[in-house]
């Protein structure tokens, strides 16, 4: 084989690649119909475990599709089927779904065990880009999912068709996630072992930052609070009374409504233009829940505040997501309140 390096261009051979492969993902988006929500009610529904199986590059992607399902609330596994023609069809049960995979839907070997599979009582889902092939027949429902054209220049190589498969494999998990309203707390009993799990089966106290807040007393002038915003790289200054007692926050988004409103006037009190009553966290409480209040606010930093309402420490996004360690000096940060 011969190896040359001729080709003007490699970057757009390889933005060509990605065109193609997001046309193919158009075409199949539009090609979602009845049968999609078929497929999704009887999965949802299922009492057993939805049972991937697919030969070649198609049993690839069907291990990672069964990957996603299991860790998002929908029991899986994927089925070799040579290995399932020579017993492992034996785990099979009536009350599971069977997800065939393969872009032709000739798959001898996949084919050859689709009778057995529905003469055990499964559901069987055809996913290929092919509603007269040999699978769409033999199964009970079919989703089609074909591109127009493969990456690959001889139209050989799964390429396009395979990451048609795998994004139809997303979108079936993410609505069985929201059919079943798999949240957080599940996701975190899922994975015990990673690092988001972790993060998130933990208090905000394991997460917050407490050494050189940006914080300044209420009767401050407003010069002095932006003094600290700037110098804090938080986008937020926590305005406290003498006992440090949360009195309001001052966020760039505050700042710049003054700005527009053209009433910046250095000399005012912080007190007369912070937000107040803001939005906060409680030392003690869950990551996870703190997670889902700056999701639902869509707000980036939050005070966390002791039982008394005293300051105790400030929680950035990025802190709970485990996106790196942030510093108060220079740096952007999104506002609360």
């Amino acid at each position: 084989m011969a190896c040359t390096s001729e080709r003007k261009d490699w970057l757009e051979l390889a933005r060509e690649v990605l065109d193609i492969e997001v046309q193919g993902l158009e075409a199949v988006r539009d090609q979602l119909d009845g049968p999609f929500i078929e497929a999704l009610t009887a999965m949802a529904e299922c009492t057993g475990r939805v049972v991937i199986t697919g030969l070649g590059k198609s049993g690839l992607v069907g291990r990672k599709i069964a990957a996603t399902l299991s860790s998002t609330g929908t029991p899986s596994f994927f089925l070799h089927p040579v290995e399932g023609a020579h017993g492992d069809l034996g785990m099979i049960r009536d009350e599971d779904v069977v997800l065939a995979l393969s872009n032709s839907g000739a798959t001898d070997e996949v084919n050859a065990i689709l009778p057995t599979l529905k003469s055990l009582g499964a559901t069987v889902i055809a996913m290929t880009s092919n509603p007269a092939s040999p699978m769409a027949g033999l199964s009970d429902i079919h989703i089609q999912v074909r591109v127009p054209r493969e990456a690959c220049p001889m139209g050989l190589a799964p390429t396009s068709s395979t990451t048609a498969q795998l994004a139809v494999g997303d979108a079936l998990a993410v609505c069985l996630m929201e059919w079943k309203s798999f949240g957080k707390d599940d996701f975190k009993r899922f994975h015990p072992g990673g690092s988001l799990g972790q993060r998130l089966a933990t208090c905000v106290d394991q997460l917050m930052h407490t050494d050189g807040l940006p914080v300044v007393r209420e009767d401050a002038a407003l010069k002095d609070a932006l003094a600290t915003l700037n110098g804090g790289g938080l986008g937020l200054v926590a305005v406290v009374d003498p006992a440090t007692l949360l009195k309001g926050v001052l966020t760039d988004g505050d700042v710049r409504r003054l700005v527009c409103a053209g009433e910046l006037d250095m000399d005012r009190p912080v007190s007369e233009v912070m937000t107040v009553s803001p939005r906060r966290a409680t030392a003690g409480e869950s990551s996870a829940r703190v997670l889902d209040l700056m999701e639902r606010s869509q707000i980036t930093v939050l005070p966390v505040v002791r039982d008394d309402g005293r300051l105790a420490g400030m929680v950035h996004l990025h802190d709970l997501l485990g996106k790196g360690e942030l510093t108060f000096a220079g740096g952007n940060g999104g506002g609360a309140g």
